[in-house]
């Protein structure tokens, strides 16, 4: 998956600096935004095959911009994984419903979540789309 791209959707900086320079460390080409409607204007010039969720953004929370995401018939196939620090029963079901393909708690198990993204195999792109 090296080269792959990855946006990382996060309002803490010190969250987003830190799974960016781990995932730009292993080769992936990361992009990043501090909440939706930044995401949304990244993703205007940026086409990821994974997206890293943060579930609590500031105005538009995670889950909304997942079912977005996914009810868009251009952008329904990215793979989303969601992220969060306030885990609790449920959350990860509600994370599923909404259309995330993943879920990992914070503070993140690095481990964890290279394996989750080795795991969901992302959709191999097609000449036509570069």
């Amino acid at each position: 998956m090296s080269g792959e791209p990855i946006l990382i959707v996060d309002d803490n900086a010190q969250n987003l600096k830190l799974v960016r320079v781990l995932l730009s460390g292993e080769g992936y080409d990361v992009h990043t935004a501090v909440d939706a409607e930044d995401a949304l204007e990244e993703l205007e010039s940026f086409a990821p095959r994974l997206i890293l969720m943060d579930l609590q953004l500031p105005g538009m929370d995670g889950l909304e911009l997942t079912r977005r995401l996914k009810a868009d018939p251009t952008r329904r196939t990215i793979r989303i994984i969601a992220l969060t620090a306030y885990a609790m029963k449920g959350d990860e079901l509600k994370a599923r419903a909404a259309g995330c393909d993943g879920y990992v708690a914070k503070p993140i198990d690095i481990e964890v979540l290279f394996g989750l993204i080795h795991d969901l195999k992302l959709p191999q792109t097609s000449s036509a789309d570069k």
